[in-house]
C-alpha cells in the first residue's frame, strides 16, 4: 500500500462488503478484496464469550475464520444482524492509516441508519499481499 488514495479505496471497499445487500455482489467483493486462505480474527470476542470463558477459568480465545466460505458466512451474518433490519450501517470512522508498506489500519463505526449516530465501532488492522489483497484482518471492536 504505497499511497493514501490506495488505502482510502481499500477502506471504502472493505466497509462496503459489510453493507452489501446483494449476496452475489457481496461474494464477488469478498473474493476481490481477500486473498485465498485469508484469515479474519475477532481479537476481542463479545462479552458473552469472554464471560463463558472466565467461568471456565480460561482466557477468552480470539475468534477466527479462514478462507472465502468462512469469510462469506461471517460477513453475511454481520450484515443480517446489524444492517439488514435497517437500523444500522457501517462507515469509515476516519481516514485509514498506512502503518507499513503492506499494513493498513481501518477505523470504522456502526452508526444509526437515519441520524448517523455512532453506536459502536473499532479498528481493523489489515495485512496485505503483494497484489494488495487482505491476507490477515485483526478486528478490534470497541
Amino acid at each position: 500500500m504505497s499511497h493514501e488514495s490506495d488505502a482510502k479505496r481499500l477502506t471504502d471497499r472493505y466497509v462496503a462488503q459489510w453493507n452489501e445487500p446483494d449476496p452475489a455482489a457481496r461474494s464477488a467483493l469478498i473474493r476481490e478484496l481477500w486473498a485465498p486462505g485469508a484469515l479474519h480474527v475477532l481479537v476481542n470476542p463479545p462479552e458473552a464469550i469472554r464471560d463463558a470463558a472466565a467461568a471456565l477459568a480460561v482466557p477468552a480465545p480470539p475468534l477466527e475464520v479462514r478462507g472465502y466460505d468462512a469469510l462469506e458466512a461471517r460477513i453475511t451474518r454481520a450484515y443480517e444482524m446489524f444492517v439488514a433490519p435497517g437500523e444500522h450501517v457501517f462507515t469509515a470512522a476516519a481516514d485509514p492509516a498506512v502503518l507499513a508498506a503492506n499494513v493498513v489500519a481501518v477505523p470504522w463505526s456502526m452508526v444509526t441508519a437515519g441520524a448517523r449516530e455512532p453506536v459502536g465501532g473499532g479498528v481493523d488492522v489489515l495485512y496485505l499481499d503483494a497484489e494488495g489483497r487482505i491476507r490477515t484482518d485483526h478486528q478490534f471492536v470497541g
